[in-house]
């Protein structure tokens, strides 16, 4: 039984102790807005399926009355694989319920051709498969630590409910029925979704937006990114395009965006933007971003103004985020923030100018991670679907 066959009110609960668990019922009813009775309604059967389970450790004792019993999220009942493709790589992680990672593994891209790339996603997921089937990892639900189904995560225009790659300029796809390919090839169910929405879902279960009502989660790197989560929930939007700040008209000037307008956040403010400009700026066109980085810190004035207009454009897109939805984060993060130092303090001015009224409050933290964690939103993705199959 899937937990998209309980009532609402189980996925509900389900994911208030996946984020903020373990739990006593009482809390869990307190922050649900369920009934006592209908928190034991629906803990009952999700105790007996092995859902969630009883913790031998009471919780704290209050001045009066016994310790409650806490509730938690099992995480071996199930397991997954979450894989993030870029331009010339894929990054594995095999994790449990709760996102929890067990192993990881990496594997090298020849080719950005469909036919090139699903076969490499599906070796890749069978090294995963024997690494855990050689391991102690194998104990999961039913003892045989079978994977219960696949999260993909891959930049650009993504529909996550027909698992549809619709354009994803890094890899120069368009409409490739990602999901679909990649069943046939596995053998197991697979979700498809946007890298960012899917980091922002991790990020809202067991990262920097655990517990938070509204944040955003900005992603700096080859392109620019926006994850936005609001009342709780990841924003995916009508057609499943949403927080795309790198293509907001805020960049200025007539530099042309991978996405064929000009003057977009993008064009400016992401690695291969600030390559291109650096590039102008020395006259050399071999320069790398490394190189940039490197000249940058060495005081070459050009180079430097190159990182400036880049962070204030990335501070106007922040800002209008901040505008827009009144976040209590917004989460700064991507392979790009390895040299936010060049840019931040023009990020944080150029915020603080756009930023209205009370909004200029919203906490910016800057948060460094790995590929693996972005391979981890798209296992956290996938076993988001045992409880939202649909959005």
């Amino acid at each position: 039984m899937t937990l998209a066959d309980q009532p609402p009110a189980a996925a509900l609960v389900f994911q208030t102790l996946l984020a903020h668990g373990p739990l006593t019922r009482a809390e869990t009813g307190r922050r649900t807005g369920l009934s006592p009775g209908a928190v034991t309604k629906v803990v009952t059967p999700l105790l007996a399926d092995g859902w969630i389970i009883e913790l031998d450790e009471p919780a704290p004792r209050r001045a009066t009355g016994r310790p409650a019993t806490l509730i938690a999220v099992r995480g071996e009942r199930a397991r997954f694989i979450g894989v993030k493709a870029t331009a010339d790589q894929l990054i594995g992680v095999v994790t449990d319920l709760t996102a929890r990672p067990l192993l990881t593994r990496r594997a090298a891209l020849r080719s950005r051709e469909v036919g090139t790339v699903v076969p490499a996603i599906a070796r890749l997921v069978r090294r995963l498969r024997t690494a855990v089937d050689a391991t102690a990892l194998g104990g999961g639900s039913g003892g045989d630590g079978s994977i219960h189904s696949i999260g993909v995560t891959v930049a650009g225009d993504v529909d996550g409910s027909g698992g549809v790659v619709r354009y994803s300029p890094f890899l120069d796809w368009r409409q490739v029925p990602l999901a679909r390919l990649l069943r046939e090839a596995v053998g197991t169910p697979v979700v498809v979704e946007n890298d960012v929405r899917a980091l922002t879902v991790a990020e809202q279960w067991f990262g920097a937006g655990a517990g938070l009502s509204s944040f955003a989660l900005v992603t700096v790197g080859a392109g620019i990114g926006c994850g936005l989560s609001v009342g709780g929930r990841v924003v995916s939007g009508a057609y499943g395009v949403s927080g795309e700040i790198g293509h907001l008209p805020l960049g200025g000037g007539d530099r042309v965006c991978g996405c064929g307008n000009t003057g977009c956040v993008e064009a400016v403010a992401s690695t291969r933007a600030i390559t291109e400009q650096a590039r102008e700026a020395t006259g050399d066109p071999g320069l790398t971003m490394a190189e940039a980085v490197r000249l940058a810190h060495g005081g070459d004035p050009a180079v430097r103004a190159v990182f400036a207009r880049a962070g204030e454009a990335l501070g106007l897109a922040i800002a209008s985020v901040a505008n827009l939805i009144g976040p209590e984060r917004v989460i700064i993060s991507g392979e790009g923030v390895a040299s936010y130092d060049l840019f931040a303090e023009q990020v944080r001015t150029a915020f603080t100018a756009q930023a209205f009224g009370a909004a200029a409050a919203c906490d910016l933290l800057l948060r460094p991670l790995p590929f693996e964690a972005w391979a981890r939103g798209g296992a956290a993705v996938a076993a988001e679907r045992l409880f939202a199959p649909t959005r």
